[in-house]
């Protein structure tokens, strides 16, 4: 049964409290409950190092692009690809997706796409916000490593693989504010996060007729894939809540949709070949990444009384100033049966 305290008890209880928090503060100094301590100005400044798109926190320094190629290629291509075109971890290349019209608007026009293709370049509004990423997580291994000089070197070279910049251009403090970046206008705050009013980016409807009663969660594993392992009730304890099914009864062989899988076409082989190679981070099918898509390239060259052996001479050897000055890299690895399967796929609008 509870009992009410009397006052002598309460102001007892509010005593002890106060005596405990009082000595708490007292061995600390610091803190109103007497925890952690207050950060030195050194800890302050190796977080705050954050670049804003208005330009507080720019560094100073200066950077080429022909020394950010430099720095790039020995630690960014083994992960961004030589081109920027993305090689790893299936993140977002690097350039890529931006056309000669969208300088001009400052909207990238592909990004209103249903199914865009979206890239580093194409995405940002500020190089300042590329620099602020490279200096503070860049490389992936070591981040924080590259000195500012570094930093500005190998943004400028990222710039100029989008064609935002020229070859021969130095990035530095000053001018890394005036880079005009192709979706500069893009970005909005007109959005659902910006305001408790504002409108959501996805609209949609409750389901409100002919509405699932209960939802059961299943798995199902098909009949040919059952006894791939071993049989399941061999691996299992007989004790227990869960028994092993005798998989025996499925046969060693796999059955019904793996055997029936036809045999891949002309087309897709030669479509594989391409994907093996790596051609396709920087062309597409239909569609320009880097370099020219492919179905372009067969429209080019078709009419040549040579076109095959022309285009198996230009995948083996490289080159550039044909679609542009971006190099492609050579192929002297290139099986020659390889190379005249993917030659023939072009030539006839890579179907």
């Amino acid at each position: 049964m509870f009992r009410p305290l009397d006052a002598s008890a309460i102001a007892a209880l509010a005593l002890a409290v106060a005596s405990t928090v009082a000595v708490a503060q007292t061995k600390t100094g610091e803190g109103r409950y007497g925890l952690g301590r207050i950060a030195t100005p050194e800890e302050i400044a190796g977080w705050d190092i954050d670049v804003r798109p208005d330009g507080h926190g720019v560094k100073k320094g200066r950077g080429t692009v022909a020394r950010g190629q430099q720095i790039y290629d020995a630690q960014c291509a083994m992960c961004h690809g030589v081109f920027g075109e993305q090689i790893n971890f299936h993140q977002t290349p690097l350039v890529g997706g931006v056309r000669k019209d969208d300088f001009k608007t400052g909207r990238v026009a592909e990004l209103a796409k249903p199914q865009p293709l979206r890239t580093t370049i194409n995405k940002l509004n500020y190089a300042t916000t590329l620099w602020d990423y490279i200096n503070r997580a860049m490389p992936w291994t070591h981040p924080q490593s590259l000195s500012v000089d570094d930093v500005y070197a190998v943004t400028a070279y990222i710039l100029h693989m989008g064609d935002i910049v020229p070859e021969n251009f130095e990035l530095n403090e000053r001018n890394i504010l005036t880079v005009q970046m192709p979706n500069r206008n893009g970005f909005t705050t007109q959005h659902g996060l910006g305001s408790v009013r504002g409108r959501p980016d996805v609209q949609g409807s409750s389901c409100m007729a002919n509405c699932v009663r209960e939802v059961k969660i299943t798995s199902e594993m098909p009949a040919y894939a059952r006894n791939d392992h071993g049989n399941l009730a061999e691996q299992t304890r007989a004790l227990g809540p869960v028994r092993g099914i005798d998989t025996t009864r499925y046969g060693t062989q796999p059955t019904g949709l793996a055997a029936a899988a036809p045999a891949p076409t002309q087309s897709a082989v030669a479509a594989e070949l391409v994907r093996q190679q790596g051609c396709t981070a920087c062309h597409g099918a239909n569609q320009r990444i880097v370099g020219p898509a492919f179905a372009e390239i067969g429209d080019k060259h078709r009419a040549r009384a040579d076109a095959e052996a022309y285009l198996i001479g230009k995948m083996k050897a490289g080159g550039s100033g044909v679609w542009g000055q971006v190099p492609m890299p050579p192929q002297p690895n290139l099986k020659d049966a390889d190379a005249k399967s993917i030659a023939q796929w072009i030539l006839n609008g890579a179907k």
